[in-house]
């Protein structure tokens, strides 16, 4: 039986092996400095008490576990052309990875129903998105993250793995896992796509149905100046949904026979390393209040 899972990463590297490592581990440093901040800004600053910005708080959590989860890995699989890892640790790594996901779609559905509500509904806007109705929405959504995962993950973690060890990928992801097996795998694949509905394409639509309202109100405000405004306080969240659910789509749901493992781990590199490291930039630059916040902690 196997009790150790190898993984190739990116073979070939050669010359640049050095390089890209430097680069990825910058990039780390970099995303978890920036979460970090985020996190500390917005629990300090008194101008960040929005929901908005609890919002972005749980969503720069998210992103400092996930990039925690994946990156050292991917650190061992570049400087030593594959790693080892124990099945256990490649299933609790699944497990955890699984979790972010999870929780960033539910987090960024929960981000659209709020500016949806400050646009579409302001003189309602904060009663109905009150501090309690906010903490009860991050709590649903970490429960349903929580729950969501492991209903998928108990089946890849039954499975008997005896022969094949080795895994053309960087880290732990669920179908490379599952073509190791020597068991059946079809209610474990049945079971994942199932529930790929209620946690990528059900909130992505619901998030889209935001922005269809959210944009038939913005077209009713006379002023341009209004218009620009209430633009540019969901340009950010649009941005961060396009990249996240736009590569999410494209590696899970376009059959693999289409693309080729490069791409697919091209891909992946995107949205576990890059989409962590540029989220707290995306709102930190569009946002006034967080450069504000930032200005004031500094002076």
């Amino acid at each position: 039986m196997v009790s150790e899972i190898f993984l190739l990463g990116f073979q070939h590297l050669d010359n640049f092996k050095i390089l890209i490592f430097s680069l990825i581990l910058l990039i780390h440093i970099l995303t978890v400095c920036e979460n970090f901040l985020v996190m500390a800004l917005a629990q300090i600053s008194q101008n960040l008490q929005s929901p908005m910005f609890f919002f972005l708080q749980q969503l720069s959590v998210s992103d400092l576990l996930q990039s925690v989860v994946i990156v050292p890995t991917l650190l061992r699989t570049v400087i030593n052309e594959g790693a080892k890892i124990p099945l256990i640790g490649c299933i609790v790594q699944l497990y955890f990875f699984g979790v972010t996901e999870a929780l960033q779609s539910f987090l960024l559905t929960v981000m659209s129903y709020d500016r949806y509500l400050a646009i579409c509904n302001p003189l309602r806007y904060s009663s109905l998105m009150s501090h309690r109705v906010c903490v009860k929405l991050i709590a649903i959504s970490w429960l349903l993250a929580l729950s969501v995962t492991s209903v998928t993950q108990i089946p890849a973690a039954t499975q008997e793995f005896c022969n094949q060890n080795t895994i053309n990928h960087f880290f732990c992801d669920y179908f490379p896992l599952l073509e190791l097996s020597c068991s059946d795998t079809s209610l474990a694949r049945i079971l994942t796509i199932a529930l790929s509905t209620p946690v990528i394409l059900f909130p992505f639509m619901l998030i889209i149905g935001s922005y269809i309202c959210i944009a038939h109100e913005i077209l009713k405000i006379v002023s341009s100046i209004g218009r620009q405004k209430a633009f540019s306080t969901c340009s950010s969240h649009l941005a961060v949904v396009s990249i996240f659910y736009g590569t999410l789509i494209v590696t899970y749901m376009v059959p693999r026979r289409n693309q080729s493992q490069t791409i697919s781990k091209l891909l992946s590199l995107l949205y576990t390393v890059v989409t962590p490291f540029i989220n707290p930039m995306i709102y930190s630059l569009k946002s006034a209040d967080m450069k504000n916040a930032l200005k004031n902690v500094l002076q």
